[in-house]
């Protein structure tokens, strides 16, 4: 298999140069460091609603979306990333996004614990070394490729994840960081001399090659750097792709109350919902009974991805009320069959109607 073990590179390639393998159906892994820091903003997240986007601005930070789940983070050069691409329908591939995750989270883990920490994997997707994160991960589906992107965090800026990050008040956001030191550990916190970036690459390639085969040290070629620019140009550097969770409900960006009623028998409801596997936002319009403009988002994982939008027309005229709700969830997950590790129909329900 193919290995781009690329040190430091400029931060849109270290989010541009996965897509592009995945675009143009090639298997590979890639190890990289961002050369400047930026933040990262989950698939099925709206922008307006979790960044401080004024701040980014002011800073000249710039802001991504990528096509992976999961939630906002804060990305410069204390974090090695790899990014493993692989084809859907590979044998050693599983089905299930949960066996996925542990078998090719294997080899970070071991590479963790070669560095002297005792790592070990948390399902559904993070690794922890005594109950903290010391790795964040997401994966997806693009063009028939199953794509696996994680971090070593090597160091952290707490602080300015904590200013990225939109929050009711600058005591929150106090709160925020906080809580992030408690849940959040790094190499650097964990070791009195943290592993190089070389040391962590070596061993992290060592480590996948008994699932991958032999890893041949492949540069970025024409092809994809050519996808690359193409990506960019029609994709993820247009404004309008960072903010397209949030456009396809503009009427319904509202601030986060739990219910506002614009007419007679005529409500918006908003709600925020914590599922074991990742923050659910909700909101909808219930009009006289029924509900409408039903939206999710969020820093969970759905596969495939577009089954969140048909999930949302699944339930367009549903009854405004838990039981038949869930009922249609439930229908929706027996005929679509999508995967959303640590969420249930009943934590979709829930996000609506509690």
């Amino acid at each position: 298999m193919d290995l781009y073990n690329l040190g430091t590179v400029p931060w849109r390639d270290s989010q541009l140069l996965y897509h592009a393998l995945a675009h143009l159906g090639r298997e590979g892994l890639i190890l990289l460091q961002p050369g400047n820091p930026y933040v990262c903003l989950g698939y099925h997240q709206d922008a307006e609603r979790e960044l401080e986007l004024d701040f980014l601005e002011e800073n000249q930070i710039p802001a991504f979306r990528r096509e992976v789940g999961g939630g906002a983070v804060y990305l410069d050069r204390g974090q090695l990333f790899y990014q493993l691409i692989l084809r859907s329908d590979r044998e050693d591939v599983p089905a299930s996004k949960d066996a996925f995750y542990r078998k090719f989270l294997g080899p970070v883990v071991k590479t963790f614990c070669d560095a002297g920490v005792d790592a070990i994997f948390k399902p559904v997707n993070d690794i922890i070394v005594d109950g903290r994160k010391i790795s964040g991960n997401g994966a997806a589906e693009i063009n028939g490729m199953v794509i696996l992107v994680g971090n070593f965090l090597i160091d952290f800026n707490y602080e300015m994840m904590a200013r990225s990050l939109r929050v009711p008040s600058e005591k929150f956001r106090d709160k925020v960081k906080k809580s992030m030191r408690e849940a959040l550990t790094t190499l650097t916190r964990e070791l009195e001399t943290p592993p190089s970036l070389e040391m962590l690459s070596e061993r992290v390639i060592e480590n996948y090659e008994p699932l991958l085969g032999s890893l041949v040290q492949r540069e970025v070629d024409d092809e994809m750097r050519a996808m690359t620019d193409q990506l960019w140009r029609e994709q993820f550097g247009r404004p309008d792709w960072l903010m397209v969770n949030d456009r396809r409900r503009p009427d319904l960006r509202r601030p986060a109350l739990r219910g506002v009623r614009i007419a007679e028998g005529v409500d918006v409801i908003e709600r925020v919902y914590k599922a074991p596997g990742g923050l659910i936002r909700a909101s909808a319009v219930q009009d006289n009974g029924t509900l409408r403009d039903v939206h999710y988002s969020g820093d969970f994982f759905i596969y495939p991805a577009d089954a969140l939008l048909a999930l949302e027309a699944a339930l367009e005229g549903a009854t405004a009320e838990y039981a038949p709700i869930e009922a249609r969830i439930n229908d929706f997950y027996r005929v679509n069959e999508p995967q959303t590790p640590g969420i249930t129909a009943a934590d979709f329900a829930s996000a609506l109607l509690d």
